[in-house]
Formats: C-alpha cells, structure tokens, sequence
C-alpha cells in the first residue's frame, strides 16, 4: 500500500533539510517531521483513506493476530523523519500507567483533545528511538549531580553557588529534584539572566534560540549527546530530553504524550514533569545496530532495520504490520505485482499481505514490531 505521508510545520524544524532529503518542494515554511504511520493526530493514507481508518475496519488482516493480541486493534509504532533546526521542547513521556491515568483524568475533566493545554491524547506510552541521518545532537538524561556541579561552576557565575552546594552534597535523587524545581520556577529568572551570557557550546545554542527560557537552566542539568550517521539513542519514560540540531529517523510507540518544561511555545506543565520525570542520573542508552543493521532496543513496539539496497533480494516474511521509507535511490516490492518506492516515498504492508521480495539500488528503512 503506497502512503501518502503528512509533514508537520512546527517552528523548529527546518525549511530546507526535509525537501532537500525528500526530494521535495520547500513550503517557505518549517517543515520539522514527516510521520508515516496511523497515528490520529496525523495518519498517513492510501488512495485519500487514513490509514488508521483502514486498519479500523480490519485489524487481523492489517495488523495480524500476534500485534492484535500484544498491542490491541492499532498499528503499535510511529516512524518519523526529523528535521531540527533549532532546539525543541525539554521534554518527557509517561509510563503506561501514567498515561492511562493522565488520559482517564482529563477525559473526566472534559478537557477536549485538541485543547492547549492538554497534556494526554492517549492512554499510551511512548518510548522511542532517534537513529542520525547526519551529525545529530540532543540533550538526554540527568547528568551524574557532581558533573552538573563542576559545569556549572565553570561558568562563574556567584548565583549558582547554592545550586552548586545542593548537586555535591545532596543524595542525587532529592539534589536533581531541588534544583531542577528551583530552576523551572519564575523566581530564578535573575539567576538565569546573569547566567545566560556565560554559556558555551551547545548551551550557549540554546540560550540564543530560546531566551528567557526556563529551559536554558533546565538543560544545564542534562548529558549532551553526539550522534554521528548511523548512531542510534533509546529513550525510555520518565527519561527528560530535548533534541537540538540535525537529521534523524524516530520511530516511538504510537503515543503523542508529551510533558514539556521548556524550550517551546506549546503548553507547560512542570508540576506535571515533575510527577512523571525520573530522578536518577543516567549514561544515555545507545543503540548498537545488530547484523544487517537491526535496531532493537527494549521494547516490544518496534524494530528498525536499514536496508542497502541490491540486486540481491531480501524476502519479507508476512504476518506483522511492516512501514517502509525510502531514502535514497529506488526500492522495488514484488509479490505477484511490483510497487517501486523513490526518494522520499513510503509502504505499507499488511500482516495479511504474501511474502515480499525487496531489491533495488539505494537505502530503504523499514519498521516492524518486536514480537516474536
């Protein structure tokens, strides 16, 4: 099933980077990710029908009885194309528990799903995996505190000192609670102002696209995280991250639940972040591509695996729910008819669908969920 694929506009995108990718025409304006998937916010189609409306009126036959059974009657996954040009929304995903309960409350609250101010459009979670197209940065995790202190002693700023005290002499769980609660509150907005002019590197990046942000302090708190061509990150809930410049394929959980603190012009809720977000000092988890470049980190939802095309086939074995990207080149899907995909154009293929044989000249990323 060939899809028609939506591409969001938000601010942080890029106005060049996805058409140049895509081989697309640029809007003038940003274009910041391309989603081929089911999602209701924004589902890809097939011949003008949603996706998602299709896999409604028949969930084995798209979906399969394994992914029915695991996941329910929706397509698991949602894969992305990010295209950052600026510093996107500090952020963190729910547990499933948490987003059943967030969703059942707002729903009970009659808060309307397009609402501002609503933080849960689904009863999902939603972990999820950045693979690099180019040189890609991102902020992930709570740096170890006593790191934290030296960075943030390095700026010389006299304010800091307080904060600086708390990360080394604190337990790291009540020291990250204190200071990320302090910073986010309107009364640091002096302290950020002497500290901003301070900043280097990526922070400095930051500052300047988002001044005045509460964020800006926020970030100081979190690892940065370098991802060459082919790298891969995982985040998991309760993990706080922002990413901040560079191409990349994401592919998450079907979910778009998402509690931001900072770095945007969407809708804050700290109490609530604060609720869900893990306190623990964290090593950003990488993602080491298997053999015939398989990402598979910890979760059932989804797999990502690279293809480098050939004259050689590879077979697709049916059964699962499968979404195909090509990104270079010309891909070619044989059953008993042939489907070419070009730069930029994206598949789907039901559970119910033969066996595939792929081949072509040029790469092609495919999503599949993590059943056995």
């Amino acid at each position: 099933m060939p899809l028609t694929t939506p591409v969001r506009p938000y601010d942080w995108g890029s106005r060049t980077a996805l058409p140049d990718l895509l081989g697309t025409e640029p809007t003038g304006g940003p274009q910041a990710e391309l989603w081929a998937g089911a999602h209701p916010a924004a589902p890809s189609s097939v011949d003008g029908t949603p996706l998602n409306v299709l896999i409604d009126g028949d969930p084995i036959g798209m979906l399969g009885e394994r992914s029915v059974k695991r996941f329910g009657p929706a397509l698991p996954y949602l894969l992305k194309v990010l295209a950052v040009e600026k510093p996107l929304s500090l952020q963190v995903h729910p547990t499933m528990a948490q987003a059943e309960a967030g969703f059942a409350a707002e729903e009970e609250r009659g808060v309307p799903l397009d609402h501002f101010t609503r933080a849960y459009k689904d009863p999902y979670h939603k972990p999820e995996m950045v693979c690099a197209l180019t040189d890609f940065h991102g902020l992930c995790g709570f740096r170890d505190p006593a790191g934290t202190a030296d960075l943030l002693e390095s700026l010389g700023v006299p304010e800091l000192r307080p904060w600086i005290e708390t990360l080394r002499t604190e337990p790291a769980a009540d020291a990250l609670r204190t200071v990320l609660t302090q910073m986010l509150d309107a009364g640091s907005r002096p302290i950020q102002a002497a500290v901003e002019p301070a900043l280097t590197s990526v922070y400095a990046d930051i500052a300047r696209a988002h001044p005045g942000d509460p964020g800006v302090l926020a970030a100081l708190l979190l690892n940065h995280v370098e991802l060459a061509p082919g790298q891969a990150l995982f985040l998991d809930a309760g993990v706080p991250h922002s990413y901040l410049r560079g191409l990349a394929i994401e592919v998450m959980a079907n979910s778009d639940n998402v509690l931001r603190c900072g770095l945007t012009g969407k809708h804050i809720d700290v109490p609530e972040l604060v609720r869900v977000v893990s306190f623990v000092p964290s090593v950003p988890a990488r993602v080491e591509p298997a053999a015939g470049f398989r990402y598979c980190p910890n979760t059932d939802e989804f797999s990502l695996i690279r293809h480098d095309l050939t004259a050689d086939p590879d077979d697709l074995a049916p059964g699962v729910p499968q979404t195909l990207l090509c990104l270079e080149g010309e891909a070619h899907l044989t059953t008993d008819r042939t489907l070419t995909l070009t730069r930029g154009e994206a598949a789907f293929i039901p559970a119910g669908a033969p066996a595939v044989r792929l081949t072509g000249r040029g790469v092609l990323y495919r999503v599949i969920p993590a059943i056995p």
